[in-house]
């Protein structure tokens, strides 16, 4: 499975010395006759080899602090047929963040490179600005330019610049965060935004308090409305707000859902609202993005329109951004003094120990006392799997995923555990299974990841500001055409339901209206 960032960046630095001296880890294959096996493997062991696979042919195994010449002479024997170095292998996204530490230096995420953002400068100078509906954004954060940042609250929801909860912060960063050496970089760095707060302590607000915020965001002269938000049925009065915001030249994009299915959510679904699905790293589509037919009306009536399903999508599974100071978590993993990759569950904290293999920890295990807890997932809760390790005295939790990929989960609402939980990936399981000790480690941060349309939304916003800053006298509505004309193709061939028209690639449509202007091809 990947590394950490930190991990990665170790890694590369030090690619040459692994090449002509140790194998990654310390771990070799070594090729023998399956007749012929049990003797090899007694005598790795008895050398101090810690066995890591038993194939076909061939056993897998680990000699801490040997090269692979010290191993071939350890292994002098007529039934070893060679030994090699047992070369990690990693997945391969197409698009990465930057690996380092976004609290000490700026970390560009993998969207910007997916978009092609990094390829269109954004005109500071034309006067662009988005309106942010969401819960507010957290004047905590140190990764803004906050000379260029108004708000309004909506009656009952608090200040506009202190949190109410982490999305909207996350979501401003996506859009705007400053290029400034630390942090992250957003898709049009320090833009002008104006942030109306409208969720109340519980999460949530009304279509009145979006329409209400619609005109908080004219009054404010910004060009661009950004909403990661949605649900229920229609409302009259909501639509006419975003029509209106529209016609007058404004551009309105919101998210298409996190449910996975094709039912329509709104606003995205007005016509006067561009509606953003998710998709992933390697141009996957998000497995939770809704995918609504682009079909209104039955029968006779039924008409197809573009504008009510998904138009196009941006990079929003796994989105690195910014949080109100502290608030996010910074996991990491490492297993026998190797690192993978691991994500945060829940309980900043630091824990290591020899390390307890619990099953599906459906029940407290006194053998996990001082020690770190690896469970498989699968039968109870995350919570509850965690809670019997601690109750059992484990100082740390470890939880495996019962699937190709890497755990990402929660604790729940209602978590009453303190020992730090992080998820592995399925393909980490051998390895984890075989190690001795652990280290887990959650830290807190200012920066961390979510997933969903509500990310993939923020960078479609922040993609229409740079793109549009080089095209003033351009209306939303050619924007919006624009990165439908460019967007990359992606899923099934042409249009679909999926994707829309495809992934947004901003450098494209830059030069589409440099080329065609306003009016496209």
């Amino acid at each position: 499975m990947k590394l950490t960032k930190v991990a990665s960046a170790l890694l590369a630095l030090s690619v040459g010395v692994i090449a002509t001296a140790e194998a990654a880890d310390d771990r070799y294959v070594i090729q023998v006759d399956n007749g012929h096996k049990g003797v090899v493997k007694a005598l790795a062991k008895k050398l101090g080899a810690q066995l890591n696979v038993d194939g076909d042919g061939f056993i897998a195994a680990t000699f801490s602090g040997k090269d692979l010449a010290q191993v071939k002479g350890l292994l002098n024997n007529p039934h070893v047929k060679a030994v090699e170095a047992d070369e990690r292998r990693m997945p391969m996204s197409l698009f990465s963040d930057d690996a380092g530490d976004p609290m000490t230096q700026q970390v560009t995420p993998y969207a910007v490179y997916q978009s092609q953002a990094n390829q269109v400068n954004f005109n500071a100078s034309a006067g662009m600005k988005v309106c942010i509906i969401d819960s507010g954004l957290d004047s905590s954060n140190p990764d803004f330019d906050w000379n260029n940042i108004t708000g309004d609250n909506d009656s009952g929801t608090g200040n506009w610049f202190e949190q109410g909860g982490p999305h909207g912060t996350h979501v401003a960063g996506t859009i705007g965060a400053a290029d400034n050496n630390i942090g992250v970089i957003g898709m049009a760095p320090g833009v002008a935004m104006h942030i109306v707060k409208v969720f109340n302590e519980a999460g949530w607000g009304y279509s009145s308090d979006l329409a209400l915020a619609a005109s908080k965001c004219s009054a404010a002269g910004a060009n661009i409305i950004s909403m990661s938000l949605g649900g229920g049925a229609a409302n009259n009065t909501e639509k006419n707000a975003f029509d209106a915001f529209t016609a007058a030249g404004g551009l309105v994009v919101a998210a298409a859902g996190n449910d996975g299915n094709n039912v329509r959510s709104y606003p995205a679904g007005y016509p006067s609202v561009m509606m953003i699905g998710a998709n992933d790293a390697d141009n996957h589509i998000a497995d939770f993005s809704q995918f609504p037919s682009c079909k209104s009306g039955r029968g006779k009536k039924a008409t197809n329109d573009e504008t009510i399903c998904v138009e196009v999508t941006a990079g929003g599974v796994n989105t690195l951004s910014t949080y109100p100071a502290g608030l996010a978590t910074v996991p990491s993993l490492s297993a026998d003094g190797v690192t993978y990759a691991s994500a945060a569950m829940e309980n900043v904290g630091s824990a290591s120990g020899s390390t307890y293999f619990m099953g599906t920890a459906e029940a407290v295990d006194a053998g996990a006392n001082g020690k770190v807890c690896v469970i498989d997932r699968g039968v109870i809760s995350f919570h509850d799997k965690v809670l019997n390790c601690e109750n059992s005295g484990g100082v740390g939790a470890i939880i495996i995923n019962n699937e190709p990929g890497m755990l990402y989960a929660t604790l729940g609402d209602t978590n009453v555990t303190s020992i730090p939980a992080v998820g592995a990936a399925q393909e980490d399981r051998t390895a984890l299974l075989a190690a001795s000790a652990a280290v887990v480690d959650i830290a807190s941060a200012d920066y961390g990841y979510m997933s969903g349309t509500s990310m993939a939304t923020p960078a479609v916003s922040g993609m229409a500001a740079l793109v549009w800053s080089n095209h003033s006298e351009c209306t939303g509505t050619d924007i919006r055409n624009a990165f439908k004309a460019t967007a990359m193709d992606a899923g099934a061939a042409g249009k679909d339901d999926y994707f829309g028209y495809g992934i947004v690639n901003a450098a494209a449509a830059n030069a589409y209206l440099t080329t065609y202007g306003c009016s496209g091809n």
